[in-house]
């Protein structure tokens, strides 16, 4: 039970990896709340439905998990938007958004969470990026972005906030099979080509689970992570090392 007593909030936690998060945190003993913008029920989870593209959502939502669960000893921040484009081809409109969802929803939780964190002198955040946001990704251009500058932000929070005890990592994963990939496929003219060809990008030969990520995640928010803050932590099947990103 390594996460026995402790507060987690996780966004994103309706699908995918945010989903996987919760559920391993629950069964790692946590107290859970998950946020999302799609209405979902988990057992011995506090759930709220929240738009992390309007900021005045999220901190009503804030309240909401105090008034249920307390503060949180662990933020993490699962929760991203993304849009099929080349730079020259996105809108400034979808660029802010992803930005809006994917950034600026880690830095207000930052704002939002940090201060209880510091009166207690502990506490845990973990952003999750891509592998895309260290190596780029032609045709999602503000996706990768926004990842590169969640790693960029991770670093910083890291520096700001470990004289109070308080650290802060970051996970990259590369292709994880959710709705999400799914989708990316689905948008080729061979949806079943585009998939294998992804899938021996990476070395292990398999697309990653949420669950896969979610075991990373809950790693570095546990105490067995205690000496380690400021990280970017790649989990990609090997793909960072043998990938290419043209067929």
């Amino acid at each position: 039970m390594r996460m026995d007593k402790q507060v987690v909030l996780v966004t994103g936690g309706a699908g995918g990896i945010g989903a996987a998060t919760v559920a391993r945190m629950v069964r790692e003993g946590a107290m859970v709340a998950s946020i999302d913008r799609t209405p979902h029920q988990a057992d011995d989870v506090f759930t709220t439905t929240t738009d992390l593209n309007f900021p005045d959502e999220l901190d009503a939502a804030a309240d909401r998990v105090r008034q249920a669960v307390g503060d949180p000893d662990v933020v993490v921040h699962c929760a991203a938007a993304s849009v099929f484009g080349e730079t020259v081809a996105t809108s400034d409109v979808d660029m802010e958004r992803i930005f809006r969802v994917n950034v600026g929803t880690a830095f207000r939780l930052g704002k939002i969470f940090a201060p209880a964190m510091q009166r207690k002198g502990r506490g845990a955040f973990v952003l999750l990026s891509s592998i895309t946001g260290i190596v780029g990704a032609q045709g999602l251009s503000a996706y990768a972005a926004s990842k590169g500058a969640l790693i960029t932000l991770t670093r910083t929070m890291a520096l700001e906030l470990a004289e109070s005890g308080i650290r802060v990592n970051c996970v990259c994963p590369a292709s994880v099979d959710t709705a999400l990939l799914q989708a990316s496929f689905a948008r080729t003219a061979d949806p079943e080509g585009a998939r294998e060809r992804n899938r021996k990008r990476h070395p292990l030969g398999r697309f990653g689970t949420p669950e896969d990520v979610a075991n990373l995640v809950l790693f570095l928010a546990s105490e067995e992570a205690s000496w380690i803050t400021g990280g970017t932590y790649v989990i990609d099947g090997g793909a960072s090392i043998a990938r290419r990103w043209k067929d």
